[in-house]
C-alpha cells in the first residue's frame, strides 16, 4: 500500500507531456534566429564595409562564449535561489539580451549614420554591428542551456520521459532551422515593413531588419510558452525537490558506464510502468566545471584521443562552408559583390545569390532531418566508425565540387540554371554527413570516456573543446588563407575538403569499433547556436 501511495505521489508531481513540449518550443525561436545569422549576417557585414578577408573574425564569439558562458550559466543556474525558480531568470535574461542584440544589429547602419558615418565609410556601424553580434551569441548561450536544463528538471530520472522531452526539443530545433533558412531566402520582407528602409539602410539592410523583427516576435512568443508551461519550484540547499528534479550535484545526463567496459549501458525497454524508474536512488556526484574539462585530458583513454582527432578534422572541414556558404553563392556562383553603399548590378546579383543560398540551407536542413532517422540503423549495420568515415568522404567530395561549380560559373551567364542547380545539390547532399556529424561523435564519446570519472556531462565538455578550437582556427585563418590565393571562398573550402579526407582515413583506421549492439544512447545534436 505504501508503495502504491508513493507511486501516486510521483505521478501527481509529473509535468504533463504537453507542458514539456511547451518548454521545448523555445528552440524554434532560438533556431529561427540562428538560421538568419548563418544565411544573412556574413554577407551583410561585408556590405557594411568589412573586407571578406576579415569577415570570419566576427564568428570568434561562438567558440569563446560556448567554452565559457555555457558552463558558467549552467553552473550558476543550478544554484540559483531566486523565487522565480532556477532556470526562468536565465531564460528571461537570455531573451532580453537577444532583443537588445537584434536591435543593435538591425539598426547598426542608422545608428552609425546618426553618429557620423557616411554612406560609403561606416566604421561606427561596423562597431555597433559587431557588438550586437557578440551579444547575440552570448544571449543564445544564456538562453538555450537553461531551457534544456529545465526539461531535465521536469523529467527527473525517468529515462523515457527524458528521451521524449529531448525529442521535442530536437523537433522544434528542426522547425526553427527550416523556418529561419526559409525566411533568409525571402528578399521582400521589407515590403511588409516599409518603415525599415531609410537613407542609411538600403533594400538588403531593410530586408535583414524585417526578418529579425519576425525573429523577435517568434522568440518572445515561444519564451512565454516555455516559462509558463509549468510551475518551477525554487531550489534551496536544504529544500526538497519537486518533479523529482536533479540536485545541483546531480549530472543532467547520468554516468551510465562504469568500470573498464567499452560498451554503453543501454536502459532496457520493458512493459513496467515508467514510474518504477522514478524510484531509483539518486547518486550525488560532484558537478564538472571548467577546470575539470582540462584535468580530464590526463585520464583520457587512447580511443577518445582518436575520437577528438577525427572530430577536430571534421569541424575544420565544416566551418569554412558554414561561415561562407551564402557568400559563396552570391560571390562565386552568381558573380556578384556585396554593396558598400551603392546599389548596382553586381550587388543585386550578390543579394540574389545570398537568397538562393538560404534556400539551399533550408534544403540541407530537410535532408539532415530525414537522414537523422536512419543514423542508428546505419550504425548498427555498418558500425559508427565506418559511417563517420563515409560521411567525411562525402564532405570532401562536396567541398571539392564547390571548386568545380565555381570554375564553370566563370564561363556561363550569371545565375545560369544548371550551375545554380549544381550548387543547390551540394547544399542538399551535405545535409546527410551533417546529420552524422551531429550524432555519431557524441555517441562514441558517451561510450569511451566514462572511465575519466566525470560522466556524460564531462565527456561532452571534452568533446566540445575539439569543436570550438577548430572554430577559432578557422575564424582566424580562413580569411587570410583565401587572400593568399587571390580571394574568394574556394581556398578555404578546399582546405576543409582536405581535412575531411584526412578525417575519413583516420576514422577508418583509428576509431574504435563498438560491438553490433552499439546504440546512439539518444545523444544527438542538431544545428545549434552558437556552436554547430
Amino acid at each position: 500500500m505504501e508503495d502504491v501511495t508513493q507511486k501516486g505521489r510521483i505521478r501527481h508531481k509529473r509535468v504533463p507531456l504537453r507542458a514539456l513540449a511547451r518548454v521545448a518550443c523555445v528552440a524554434t525561436g532560438v533556431q529561427f534566429g540562428w538560421g538568419l545569422q548563418l544565411s544573412l549576417l556574413t554577407p551583410y557585414v561585408q556590405e557594411l564595409g568589412i573586407p571578406h578577408t576579415w569577415a570570419s573574425y566576427i564568428w570568434l564569439c561562438g567558440p569563446i562564449t560556448g567554452m565559457f558562458v555555457q558552463p558558467s550559466v549552467g553552473y550558476y543556474s543550478d544554484r540559483c535561489q531566486i523565487s522565480w525558480g532556477r532556470r526562468r531568470p536565465f531564460i528571461l535574461l537570455g531573451a532580453a539580451l537577444v532583443v537588445v542584440a537584434v536591435l543593435l544589429i538591425s539598426f547598426a547602419a542608422e545608428l552609425g549614420y546618426l553618429f557620423g558615418d557616411s554612406l560609403t565609410a561606416r566604421p561606427r556601424a561596423i562597431t555597433i554591428f559587431v557588438l550586437g553580434f557578440w551579444i547575440l551569441d552570448l544571449a543564445n548561450n544564456t538562453l538555450q542551456g537553461p531551457c534544456r536544463a529545465l526539461l531535465a528538471d521536469f523529467t527527473g530520472r525517468n529515462q523515457k520521459r527524458t528521451r521524449r522531452a529531448n525529442a521535442y526539443f530536437s523537433l522544434f530545433m528542426a522547425i526553427g532551422n527550416v523556418l529561419g533558412f526559409a525566411a533568409g531566402s525571402v528578399n521582400t520582407w521589407y515590403e511588409i515593413f516599409p518603415f525599415t528602409k531609410s537613407k542609411a539602410c538600403d533594400v538588403s539592410c531593410a530586408n535583414l531588419k524585417s526578418a529579425f523583427f519576425i525573429d523577435v516576435v517568434i522568440l518572445l512568443i515561444t519564451v512565454f510558452f516555455s516559462v509558463t508551461a509549468a510551475q518551477e519550484i525554487p531550489w534551496t540547499p536544504t529544500g526538497s525537490q519537486q518533479y523529482d528534479a536533479p540536485t545541483p550535484t546531480t549530472p543532467l545526463i547520468p554516468d551510465e558506464v562504469s568500470g573498464d567496459s567499452n560498451i554503453p549501458s543501454i536502459p532496457n525497454v520493458s512493459n513496467k510502468d515508467d514510474d518504477d524508474e522514478d524510484d531509483q536512488p539518486e547518486e550525488e556526484v560532484q558537478e564538472a566545471f571548467l577546470w575539470e574539462l582540462f584535468s580530464a585530458f590526463r585520464d583520457l583513454p587512447r580511443p577518445m584521443w582518436f575520437i577528438l582527432l577525427v572530430t577536430a578534422l571534421t569541424w575544420i572541414a565544416w566551418f569554412p562552408f558554414m561561415l561562407f556558404d551564402t557568400d559563396w553563392m552570391g560571390r562565386d556562383v552568381y558573380g556578384g559583390k556585396p554593396s558598400t553603399g551603392k546599389v548596382d548590378a553586381a550587388s543585386k546579383l550578390y543579394n540574389k545569390g545570398v537568397t538562393v543560398g538560404s534556400l539551399g540551407l533550408m534544403l540541407q536542413s530537410l535532408v539532415l532531418g530525414l537522414t537523422s532517422l536512419f543514423i542508428e540503423f546505419l550504425c548498427r549495420r555498418l558500425g559508427p566508425s565506418y559511417v563517420w568515415a563515409f560521411a567525411n568522404l562525402v564532405i570532401a567530395v562536396c567541398l571539392a565540387g564547390t571548386a568545380v561549380v565555381t570554375s564553370v560559373a566563370k564561363y556561363v551567364r550569371a545565375g545560369d540554371t544548371p550551375v545554380v542547380a549544381g550548387a543547390l545539390v551540394i547544399f542538399a547532399v551535405l545535409g546527410a554527413p551533417l546529420a552524422v556529424t551531429y550524432s555519431v561523435p557524441y555517441a562514441l564519446t558517451a561510450t569511451f570516456t566514462s572511465r575519466t570519472g566525470g560522466g556524460q556531462g564531462l565527456s561532452m565538455g571534452v568533446l566540445n573543446l575539439a569543436i570550438v578550437i577548430p572554430q577559432v582556427f578557422i575564424s582566424v585563418g580562413s580569411g587570410p588563407w583565401d587572400a593568399i590565393f587571390g580571394g574568394g571562398n574556394i581556398p578555404a573550402f578546399l582546405f576543409g575538403g582536405g581535412s575531411a579526407f584526412l578525417g575519413a582515413i583516420f576514422a577508418f583506421i583509428l576509431l574504435p569499433r563498438p560491438p553490433p549492439e552499439f546504440r546512439s544512447s539518444g545523444i544527438r545534436r542538431t544545428r545549434s547556436s552558437p556552436i554547430p
